[in-house]
């Protein structure tokens, strides 16, 4: 099941009973994506996306979280990270579909069909100076932009559907800025910093479609690298 500089690690569970594929030589998923598979909150039958889904960590993380959830459904444009991703479904048994794509081009048989959106997008502006461009864009809005990951959750979720996203705390009022002019109405928000008394480097969100305003602050999550 594995390819050339890829490892099997583990990822949930105490003993590490479900693994992920990674590879090396590729990026690798960060604490980030952790973090947003815990903020955002299932119920019953939800039908779930995981946008810009790379190795799969936050959709099979939060599988792993709540398997009451109905269905699973990633979304990747880099196909080595999505081939991946179905190999680490079927070492680990997870019934999911995972769809090599970019974000823009999603076909209209998904709109309004997701209640959760997950994402874990890239945040970070610039181009790839040293890097490699398949790492570069799991990083950086090279390919997609803040305001087509907003408009692209807008159009796949149902009315009263939840969108989970993380960015960079510097980035909070653009994000929340770009969901609300999308009719995603910010529900929570949740900061992280790295101790208790830094300021928050990150800030998770979660909007619902066609939601009143009114909105919960959680207690910023520290997060100690």
């Amino acid at each position: 099941m594995l390819k050339e500089n890829e490892v099997l690690e583990d990822f949930f569970g105490e003993n590490g009973e479900k693994k992920i594929i990674q590879n090396t030589a590729l990026y690798r998923f960060t604490s980030d994506s952790v973090l947003l598979s815990r903020f955002a909150r299932a119920k019953h039958g939800d039908a779930v996306a995981d946008f810009c889904s790379g190795s799969g960590v936050v959709g099979f993380h939060f599988f792993c979280l709540n398997p009451q959830i109905s269905s699973l459904t990633l979304f990747e444009m880099q196909e080595s990270l999505a081939d991946m991703s179905r190999r680490t479904a079927l070492i680990n048994g997870f019934d999911c579909t995972v769809v090599c794509t970019r974000l823009q081009d999603i076909g209209r048989e998904y709109d309004d069909k997701f209640s959760l959106i997950l994402c874990n997008p890239p945040y970070e502006r610039g181009g790839f100076e040293n890097e490699s461009y398949e790492k570069a864009v799991c990083r950086k809005e090279i390919t997609l932009t803040l305001a087509e990951i907003v408009d692209a959750a807008f159009k796949k979720l149902k009315f009263g559907g939840r969108f989970a996203v993380i960015n960079r705390a510097d980035r909070a009022a653009e994000l929340i800025y770009k969901l609300k002019s999308r009719n995603l109405e910010p529900k929570r928000i949740q900061f992280v910093s790295g101790t208790p008394a830094a300021k928050p480097y990150l800030v998770m969100v979660e909007a619902v479609k066609g939601g009143k305003e009114g909105v919960e602050i959680l207690p910023t999550a520290v997060n100690a690298k």
